[in-house]
């Protein structure tokens, strides 16, 4: 039985039948410098770790073991439990604090914007985390590149 023409298979297609090799590319981290707002720290910025859907194969495991060899104390990660599960990495949270990495999880919707009382809670975790110098990370799905 053949879908509809007006579906598309592979616009949401997250299914098993994806090559089985994993990306081998390092994980990458745009530094995006705080000096504009009187911080002497960098904030990083990434697409998420692990990540398996249409194209992307990313390796939970070895983008895990990398950020934590950059020296990440601290990520903040936006996605939804069901996101999380959607691109096949639904234990991230979890492995993230088996490698010692604190992690602040603020779920808001792809598309969606947190309210204002979401907001204020994760600007203030974020001041705590830069002025105490941790090293830390935002992702949410996809980070585009920052330019510098």
């Amino acid at each position: 039985m053949k879908p509809p023409s007006s579906v598309q298979t592979s616009e949401f297609d997250s299914s098993d039948e994806e090559p089985i090799e994993d990306e081998q590319t390092p994980i990458q981290i745009s530094w995006l410098p705080l000096s504009r707002v009187n911080c002497s720290q960098f904030l990083g910025l990434c697409a998420l770790p692990g990540c398996k859907f249409k194209g992307v194969r990313r390796n939970i495991q070895k983008d895990t073991e990398e950020l934590k060899s950059y020296g990440i104390q601290d990520i903040f990660v936006f996605c939804t439990r069901g996101e999380l599960s959607k691109y096949r990495v639904p234990n991230l949270v979890g492995l993230y604090h088996q490698y010692g990495i604190i992690t602040h999880h603020h779920p808001i919707p792809d598309g969606g914007t947190p309210d204002i009382a979401s907001c204020c809670d994760i600007m203030e975790e974020l001041e705590i985390c830069l002025k105490n110098n941790r090293k830390t990370l935002i992702h949410s799905r996809l980070s585009p590149p920052i330019p510098v």
